[in-house]
């Protein structure tokens, strides 16, 4: 919806408020004392006193305008649909790779996916154009994009970098006061992770979410504009891998937990050599849970590719018979 129309929603809402505040037959003010009022332009105005008009609400006559009747629900104008920002775009498209089991090489249909995702073309433009920087998606020779997907090479780059920028936040935390908000928050983690423990049984699913909230503990003592747009991207994934490897999940989550609330002792202690060895153990083991999740992923799709091909055969052979 146009800035203009936009507008014209809010103030036509607006004069409907200002009618009801008025008894049956009294004036409205003058179209400059309303424009002032609600911070619009007289056109704006105008065109929502047009509308109130002709729907019986008002009666124009000249500059008069008259309330002929109490507005009712039916009176009040929608407001355009509220576009997704950037971060709800992020998790709106991971979601859509995990869910729809996009296939690398697939032909990114800009407009498609901005009607889909109820975002602005202009913003699925900037997005796409953040994650070609990551070889995510690659932009085509003639215009528009291409999925590049999770590889091997993109997990273990990832993953190196991962750790090299968790290191330095480890080392940061560590030299923090004690008055710091890091160590209660700290606390209260580690009385998450055991909680969950104590239900990872039936609640195993849980993890995912509360592991992607204790690196970003971690790594929010960081302030620095780069590191924080990496470390969005790499949470993002790191996030979303849980789910892509359905075997063993149980068993790799609560081996997960230990490994956190080893890591979240060694960072209370305060002694950075405990607290980097307890890192560099659990990046390492996310590591090669990243590479088991992609290859995992990437061989569901041949089978099941393979199967709705075998399908296809089938059904094909028994049209002969």
């Amino acid at each position: 919806m146009a800035r203009t129309n936009v507008r014209m929603v809010r103030a036509h809402n607006a004069l409907l408020e200002i009618c009801d505040a008025r008894a049956i037959g009294d004036q409205l003010p003058s179209e400059i004392a309303l424009s002032e009022e609600l911070g619009v332009s007289r056109t704006v105005i105008r065109n929502a006193l047009s509308r109130m008009h002709l729907h019986g609400i008002i009666t124009l006559d000249g500059r008069t305008k008259l309330v002929r009747r109490r507005t009712v629900s039916a009176d009040v104008m929608e407001g355009p649909p509220v576009l997704l920002d950037i971060d709800d775009l992020e998790k709106r498209f991971f979601d859509w790779l995990l869910r729809m089991d996009v296939p690398r090489g697939t032909t990114l249909n800009v407009a498609q996916m901005a009607k889909d995702f109820e975002v602005a073309a202009h913003t699925l433009q900037e997005f796409l154009t953040s994650l070609s920087r990551f070889g995510i998606v690659k932009r085509r020779p003639k215009g528009g994009w291409v999925l590049e997907g999770f590889t091997i090479d993109f997990a273990l780059e990832l993953s190196d970098f991962r750790t090299l920028l968790e290191l330095n936040a480890v080392r940061q935390v560590v030299d923090l006061p004690a008055d710091h908000p890091v160590w209660m928050r700290l606390e209260a983690l580690k009385a998450e992770h055991v909680d969950l423990l104590s239900r990872v049984e039936q609640d195993f699913h849980d993890f995912s979410e509360l592991d992607e909230r204790f690196h970003t503990a971690i790594n929010a003592v960081v302030t620095n504009r780069f590191v924080t747009e990496f470390q969005k991207l790499i949470s993002l994934i790191f996030h979303y891998h849980f789910q892509w490897n359905k075997s063993d999940e149980r068993v790799r989550n609560e081996c997960a937990i230990h490994e956190h609330l080893i890591y979240i002792d060694a960072l209370l202690s305060r002694d950075a050599e405990r607290a980097v060895a307890a890192a560099r153990n659990h990046l390492a083991t996310s590591k090669v849970t990243l590479v088991n999740s992609i290859k995992a992923h990437a061989h569901d799709q041949v089978v099941t590719k393979a199967s709705a091909a075998s399908d296809k055969s089938s059904a094909a052979a028994s049209r002969l018979r």
